[in-house]
């Protein structure tokens, strides 16, 4: 699982530009069943998604094809974690330790 961290690296109406990219972005990935959760940062200066993928490379190559990345309004920072614990709603994306 991972933690996906968004920070805006430009202003604002740059970013509200591109927000309906983004958003179908963010569709595309939520029908994949990769992003589980996602929203704003308050204050707004970007945003966090709980993914699942197979591997860190597969996150990576992911965000590359965001249109904020493509546009470089924002970076990303990933962090990977094993879930061991999870609401009963996504014990499917629990993980034992090895």
């Amino acid at each position: 699982m991972f933690v996906l961290e968004l920070t805006y690296t430009a202003p604002l109406d740059a970013v509200d530009a591109l927000l309906p990219d983004h958003v179908a972005w963010l569709e595309e990935q939520y029908e994949k069943g990769l992003f589980l959760a996602s929203g704003r940062k308050n204050p707004r200066d970007g945003g966090v998604i709980l993914a699942v993928a197979g591997d860190r490379a597969g996150i990576e190559e992911i965000v590359a094809g965001d249109p904020f990345t493509v546009a470089g309004v924002c970076a990303y920072r990933v962090t990977e974690f094993i879930a061991t614990k999870t609401a009963p709603e996504l014990a499917r994306h629990r993980q034992t330790l090895d």
